[in-house]
């Protein structure tokens, strides 16, 4: 067993010994899930941040090990993808901002749901009214693009030679079929229960996920 192999098991064994606790928490104590167990600033949020961050690292050495064929557009696009997980890494914890008590400037102040540095709690006018990232392009939007990418793309992967190529070509790592069980797992899991803070533990699995895609994803041969 390779040292890639063990660590992929134990990302899987989180995602589990997360799901487990979510509902044991769930079931014992709303008040305390959401208050302590999901709450901001905690242990769900933290290790979202966390393992996005991680995403990201996997994702600079995914760029770094690609053969000098595949190297300049493949790689800028493999650290564009990084890029992205390492801003929203940021975004989790506003970019450190109440860990080490900074304040905002006048632009956030104005124009920030929550008066901090970050973009997904921003409020943006428009000739309809105030539009909330957190609630449109962050909320809905992105969880439909998630729920695709882990759900959908692995079958399409394996079924449509066009999808195949299109995502080879693009430097995309699929999802395999272990991380759309737990993603389509998850989801229902989440949908079962009601209590506030809930999405912090989607966002923690969902960053165990691509952790652990990124690491073995089912096209590898092409995308490192």
């Amino acid at each position: 067993m390779t040292n890639l192999v063990k660590i992929d098991r134990a990302l899987m064994g989180l995602i589990v010994v997360t799901l487990i606790a979510t509902l044991g928490v769930y079931f014992w104590d709303k008040e305390y899930f959401s208050l302590t167990f999901a709450a901001e600033d905690k242990l769900v949020e933290y290790g979202t941040a966390v393992f996005l961050l991680i995403s990201s690292f996997v994702l600079i050495k995914n760029a770094a090990s690609l053969s000098a064929k595949k190297r300049l557009f493949a790689a800028g696009l493999t650290l564009f993808y990084a890029f992205l997980f390492f801003m929203a890494a940021g975004e989790e914890i506003s970019w450190g901002q109440r860990i080490f008590g900074w304040e905002s400037n006048e632009f956030f102040e104005a124009n920030n749901k929550q008066f901090e540095t970050n973009l997904h709690n921003m409020i943006i006018p428009t000739p309809f009214g105030d539009m909330h990232l957190a609630k449109t392009l962050f909320g809905s939007v992105l969880t439909t693009v998630i729920l695709l990418y882990l759900a959908v793309l692995p079958f399409l992967y394996k079924r449509f030679e066009k999808i195949r190529n299109l995502a080879n070509r693009l430097v995309v790592p699929v999802p395999d079929m272990r991380h759309t069980f737990f993603a389509i797992l998850a989801s229902l899991i989440i949908a079962s229960i009601d209590v506030s803070r809930k999405w912090e533990v989607y966002e923690l699995i969902f960053s165990l996920l691509t952790t652990s895609i990124f690491l073995l994803p089912q096209n590898r041969d092409k995308v490192t």
